[in-house]
């Protein structure tokens, strides 16, 4: 082929088409080749450091947190699908292994919020509320001193003022009227017998005529079968329990008379709350009735005995009252402010940092250094109440940055994670209520991880072998002989016995004992089973609270 064919070839646009083609495949397969093999070998790096650096997986019960799977699958307690248990593991060597770690974004959404606790003088504030009350001391009862009836009354409604020596009421009365005539007789005859004018005087004294009445109806010869009730005292009438026309006898309460310009107000202090108040300590409090207005005065009488209903005793403070502002029944609200000298530069807390257990009283202290915010279960003991503080006693340091808000948020992430927590103890194992069993009424797991496989059964994942007996029995005593005699079997963990359902749960070493062998120890302490029946001198000599036989 000549040059000049070729060069015509060369010209032909198919042909520099197809060179444009072949060059452009030949680039995109070296560009692609070595982005492919640069991709393998990335992946090959992912996949080795995936299969020697990932941990492997751990699976849980949502609600059983104490429950560990290598394997997914059901819970062996409450059978719910098993869920991966979700870890916040960090880097950070500062952080303790019992710690529970939160993200900064869900301390956020949880609104946990930290205080740094302080060394203070605790001020115990004591609330107290009560109502006035008249000083009994200021109080007088206006009688009769004669029999008869009621003529006039000069005081007729409750609330009424009087003045001492006011006439209160008139009383007819036929003894006066014959009392006066023995005095005129007598006089007649007082140079004889001298000593009657004198009783017959003495007489009328006693019924309260004055020297000066008496000697009146001497002089005169006149009587009268009338005689006035005076005010012995000034004051305010708060009872009145006669009518004009009523006969009354001798003695027989007319009115009551109190005066108001001292009062009482008296308070109900609950009996925790008495060991802080004493007999001089002074006191403000306010009336519903005069907003605005503070009273004060000191603690004159704490009465040493206690209301058995209400469980308090009253607080007495005297008050003057010169204005009669205060009066009787207002209701009346107290504040005290008691220093707590014998706790002196202790911490004090504030009681929403707080989670009670029951017997124990724990607070989640964050750890310091630490990139994510980490928490760690404290358990504390706890001093006198503040009111909303408590004085702590020990577990807490001065300096310590605490949970005060979101403590509850915390503690559940820590059950979830399966760490130490207000409802477990120790991590891995729950809190229980009594003798082995856990606060949801399961059977507390063992702390080290299930796998579901290599021999390992149900059994093995919750700890020994769980029975329930059908037990006789009425009360807290056959509940505790019950419980012993199970235990009293050797190999027997735990027992507890439900009162109402009548059923013995049991956890017991199958290797050691068995159900049938408990059964038979509880039948030999005079409670029945539903294979063994206790013998009848046994049973006879239970107490008789404990006969549940019909």
């Amino acid at each position: 082929m000549d040059k000049n064919k070729i060069k015509e070839i060369g010209k032909h646009p198919y042909f520099r088409y197809g060179l444009i083609l072949l060059t452009g495949l030949l680039l995109g397969w070296l560009i692609f080749s070595g982005n492919n093999r640069n991709q393998s070998s990335n992946q090959t790096t992912v996949e080795e450091a995936h299969d020697h650096g990932a941990e492997p997986t751990v699976w849980t019960c949502s609600m059983h947190p104490q429950i560990r799977m290598e394997e997914p699958g059901d819970c062996p307690i409450c059978g719910m699908d098993l869920i991966p248990l979700q870890t916040t593991g960090s880097g950070d060597a500062a952080i303790d292994p019992n710690a529970i770690q939160l993200s900064v974004e869900a301390a956020a959404l949880a609104n946990v919020q930290t205080t740094i606790v302080s060394r203070q003088n605790p001020v115990k504030e004591v609330q107290l509320y009560g109502t006035i009350q008249v000083d009994e001391r200021l109080s007088q009862s206006q009688t009769s001193h004669v029999s008869g009836r009621i003529e006039k009354l000069f005081v007729t409604f409750t609330g009424e003022s009087v003045r001492r020596g006011q006439p209160l009421a008139t009383i007819y009365s036929p003894e006066l009227l014959n009392a006066q005539q023995e005095l005129i007789e007598a006089a007649k005859m007082k140079d004889l017998q001298p000593a009657l004018v004198q009783s017959v005087r003495e007489k009328l004294r006693l019924w309260k005529l004055t020297d000066e009445q008496i000697a009146r109806i001497e002089q005169s010869g006149e009587v009268s079968p009338l005689i006035d009730v005076v005010a012995t005292s000034s004051g305010i009438v708060i009872s009145k329990n006669v009518n004009q026309g009523d006969y009354v006898n001798t003695g027989t309460i007319l009115f009551h008379i109190a005066d108001l310009s001292r009062v009482w107000a008296i308070f109900d202090a609950y009996e925790s709350d008495l060991p802080f108040l004493k007999v001089g300590d002074r006191l403000e409090y306010t009336l519903q009735s005069l907003p605005g207005k503070t009273f004060s005065g000191r603690i004159s009488f704490i009465n040493p005995i206690l209301d058995p209903a209400t469980r308090t005793a009253k607080v007495r403070v005297e008050t003057a009252n010169p204005g009669m502002e205060l009066k009787p029944e207002m209701y009346a609200n107290a504040l005290i402010d008691a220093p707590l000298k014998q706790y002196n530069n202790e911490v004090v807390i504030p009681k929403s940092a707080i989670l009670w257990t029951g017997k124990r009283s724990i607070v989640y202290v964050k750890q310091p250094d630490t990139e994510t915010p980490s928490f760690l279960l404290r358990e504390i003991e706890l001093g006198p109440s503040l009111g909303d503080a408590y004085v702590v006693l020990s577990g807490i340091n001065d300096g310590d940055e605490i949970v005060t808000n979101g403590a509850f948020t915390v503690d559940a992430s820590a059950q979830l994670a399966g760490k130490r927590s207000m409802m477990n103890d120790e991590a891995g194992r729950a809190v229980t209520g009594h003798e082995g069993h856990s606060m949801n009424g399961t059977t507390p797991a063992s702390t080290a991880p299930a796998t579901g496989h290599e021999g390992h059964n149900m059994q093995a994942a919750v700890g020994g072998e769980h029975a329930m007996l059908a037990v006789q029995g009425l009360c807290e005593m056959c509940k505790d002989r019950i419980e012993k005699a199970a235990k009293s079997v050797s190999g027997v963990t735990s027992a507890s016995w439900d009162i109402k359902t009548k059923q013995l749960h049991l956890n017991f070493d199958p290797v050691k004992t068995s159900a049938d062998a408990v059964a038979k120890a509880i039948a030999k302490a005079g409670h029945d089973t539903d294979k063994y029946k206790a013998d009848k001198a046994t049973y006879d000599a239970l107490p008789a609270c404990c006969k549940y036989r019909g």
